[in-house]
This record gives C-alpha cells, structure tokens and sequence, in this order.
C-alpha cells in the first residue's frame, strides 16, 4: 500500500524541504499549512525514517516516484498503487485507495462532480460511508439508457449516498439523436442552470476514456465502432465526461460532441481539484491528452503507469500540465 492520506502531506513536507531545497516558510507556503505545521511533519518524517535512513528510497520509492511526477508534470498530488508481489491485485486496491483520496479532498459544504464509467463506479462502491451533510455531489453528463452498467446516475446517486449529501442528477440524455435536438435541451432552464452549476464546484471525480472499439460510448451506443475508429483517425485520443478530446486534450469540434449534454470542459478545467483515477494498462494515451488538457490536479495510477507517463513526458520535454497547478 501507498503511504496513508494522512501521512502523504509528511513525505510532501519533505521533499521539498530536503530534494527541493526550500526555507519552511516556502514550503508552508507551497503546502498551504502553517510554518509550525512544516516543522512537526519534518520532524515526523526524520521518525519514520523518510530522510536520513539510506534505505528510504527503497522503502518509499513508488512515493518518491510520485514527487517525481509532481516535479515533471505540475501536478498538485499524484497518489501511485503498486503492482509488486506482496501487494493486493492493483484492480481490487486501485478503487479503495481512490475513494480514501476522495474522502480527503472534501471539505464540508463543497460541491463535487462526477462523472461515469467503470471505474468512477467501482470507487463508489467501495466508499465508506461518510456524515458530510452539506456537501452536494453533481453530475456532470447527461445520462445513458436503463440497461446501460456504470451510468451517470448510478454513480453520482450512489457517492452521495455514501456520504450522506445531496446528489443532483442530471435527467437528459448523454447524446442526443440531432444537433438541433441538443441545442433546444441547452436551451431549457433546468438544463442551464444545472450546467451552470457544475463551475461553482470545488472538487472533481472522473477517470479518462479510451477510444477502442469497446470503450463506454461504443457499447452504449453513443458512437459506432466505425465511427469511433474514424475520429480516432481524425486525432480523437480519448473521452473526458462523454466529450472527445485530441492528443494535445482539446475539445473536437465533431457531430458527436455537438450532440453531448455534458459540462463544458472550459469548465471542468476551471474546478480546483480535478481528481483522475486511471486504471487499465491501455489508457495510457487517454492520459497524456488528458493531463495536456489541464484535466488533473489529482491524480491516481499504479506504478508501472507512472513510470510510463514520467518518462514520455520527460523524452517530449512536456512543460506543466494543461492550466498548472490548483
């Protein structure tokens, strides 16, 4: 298991204080905590033998591996789940270190929108339950039809269950059959006011999409396998909340997003904490066109993923992420 929530701050304290090199007050700064704060947690993580011990880069080395990957990309917080012998199946652990993660990013009264698909699902079902009413969970796309696994619904109705706030949902489809259809349901008042909504959140859930032949919109009809592989071939790299985005994490001006009753990802960008869990081993050109989107502040891989993007991104000589820091 990756070091607790509760114990990350401690090993961010000290990477910037011994590898960073930064005065306390710098790094209380950084950290957005007290000086006396940096001065505990330096002295905790001296006790849990982070510094000093020669053997604390082995012994926390997928930690170090993702200051590493804070350092290269900008990213706020990047949390890594391992794949060694002696860990759980990354599948089984990957969802239950996502949703402790989650769980430290609220605060009481925020908002927080989700999005869909197996893997937000998955988190959502392994969320303990929370007393955190006041806190209002959002969806951020439209739905999918009833037979359909990990709708929208499921999983925003289900998060807000399990912490006991109040979920809005958003009752219109995903993708409409014209884009004349998807223009007049912009236009309703409910639907305004409820995409409206989703820039006054401060926190985000949501992992990225593939564009495979079986990715969600394939299988929920949304897109044609031949029309998936068509925009693949017009520069489609992956699916943000229902919505294409190209290799460099822009919104594709297509048919299929003009039909999408989704958030504007202007305004998904624009959300504090944007939290991205990615799981599969082939999602990896999903993620590189969502962090060059500006699409994570937060972020959730397992080793070998985190080994992959910080190496593709250090070859490329990749500036910051898409919008920086959070």
């Amino acid at each position: 298991m990756p070091i607790r929530a509760s114990d990350q701050i401690i090993h961010k304290a000290a990477w910037l204080y011994y590898t960073h090199g930064l005065r306390q007050d710098e790094v209380a700064q950084r950290l957005e905590i007290s000086r006396a704060s940096v001065a505990m947690y330096l002295r905790r993580a001296r006790e849990m033998g982070i510094v000093t011990i020669t053997t604390s880069s082995e012994l926390f080395s997928d930690d170090v591996l993702a200051r590493e990957l804070e350092d290269a990309t900008g990213l706020t917080t990047v949390w890594i789940v391992p794949e060694d012998r002696q860990a759980m199946d990354p599948a089984a652990e990957m969802p239950v270190v996502a949703a402790s993660v989650f769980l430290e990013l609220i605060n009481k009264g925020e908002r927080v929108g989700v999005a869909w698909g197996r893997t937000v699902y998955h988190i959502a079902d392994v969320m303990p339950f929370a007393d955190l009413r006041g806190v209002t969970v959002v969806q951020l796309c439209g739905n999918l039809g009833a037979p359909y696994s990990y709708r929208p619904d499921q999983c925003t109705t289900e998060i807000a269950r399990r912490l006991n706030a109040e979920g809005i949902n958003f009752y219109a489809p995903l993708v409409l059959s014209s884009e004349r259809l998807a223009d007049e349901l912009r236009g309703e008042p409910v639907i305004q006011e409820q995409l409206a909504a989703i820039s006054d959140c401060q926190l985000a859930l949501y992992s990225v999409g593939g564009i495979e032949a079986d990715s969600h919109l394939v299988k929920c009809g949304a897109l044609s396998a031949q029309g998936m592989h068509e925009m693949g071939e017009l520069g489609a790299a992956g699916v943000i909340a229902g919505q294409l985005i190209d290799r460099d994490g822009r919104w594709m001006d297509c048919a299929h997003n003009r039909r999408c009753i989704s958030a504007d990802l202007d305004s998904i960008r624009a959300i504090r904490k944007r939290m991205l869990v990615v799981q599969e081993d082939n999602k990896f050109e999903p993620l590189i066109a969502a962090l060059k989107g500006g699409f994570a502040s937060h972020l959730v891989v397992t080793t070998s993923m985190a080994r992959r993007v910080l190496q593709h991104w250090s070859h490329e000589g990749l500036g910051k992420v898409g919008s920086g820091k959070a």
